[in-house]
């Protein structure tokens, strides 16, 4: 890895993330360390770590670094978490929870993005990390409960399969809304077998959910 991505990640750590609010060390460690630029196919890899989502094909796009990290530091993931995410792209944000869980599962329902995200998170060394095709919005029920769900994609509501797979103060975090605008990043806690807190916590923009339960 180049010494100059290494500082444009510090940067972007510095100037993205840390400075609009971002504050836990783990998280900002494991963004510094994380080489984005090797999930962005060319020739956008040459703005990985700009301020902006960039596009990794099939109509879909790897997020926003600080939609990543804030993301991320909402769902407090703890090192002997089982988390799910829910659209895996380019295999960014599964690399980003990897690293700080015990084990990831990620759901692709593009079979060309799904199969990339693999080779690529395995050629990188992520070991605890296991993907599949399929619609995300179903969840990975025999591999639940999950401490954390995330959704990289935005949909009318969060889905109820997702909800039921959360483990007992768990927490999901996905954007919910409209298509195409006035969405909201939420995060859903799962207080007991019956109730759920819910938080809106930034106005974003995110590709559709498809599946099931999104668009």
């Amino acid at each position: 890895m180049s010494d100059s991505y290494a500082g444009l990640r510090e940067h972007m750590v510095a100037d993205q993330i840390a400075a609009r609010g971002v504050h836990d060390p783990r998280v900002l460690e494991v963004m510094r360390s994380v080489p984005r630029h090797m999930f962005v196919p060319e020739p956008g890899r040459i703005f990985a770590y700009a301020d902006q989502p960039l596009p990794i094909g099939q109509g879909q796009t790897i997020s926003q670094p600080y939609n990543v990290a804030c993301m991320t530091e909402a769902l407090g993931v703890g090192e002997k978490d089982i988390v799910l995410e829910v659209g895996s792209g380019c295999g960014y944000q599964a690399a980003v929870l990897s690293m700080l869980a015990h084990w990831v599962y990620t759901v692709e329902r593009v079979p060309e993005l799904a199969e990339r995200a693999e080779h690529t998170l395995r050629e990188l060394g992520y070991t605890n990390v296991t993907c599949r095709t399929g619609d995300g919005t179903l969840g990975w029920k025999e591999k639940g409960p999950f401490d954390a769900i995330i959704v990289t994609a935005s949909g009318p509501k969060v889905p109820p399969p997702l909800k039921e797979q959360l483990a007992e103060g768990g927490r999901l975090v996905m954007p919910v809304g409209d298509l195409y605008r006035g969405q909201v990043i939420v995060r859903v806690t799962r207080v007991d077998a019956d109730r759920f807190e819910t938080e809106e916590l930034l106005d974003v923009a995110f590709v559709p959910l498809i599946g099931e339960y999104g668009w």
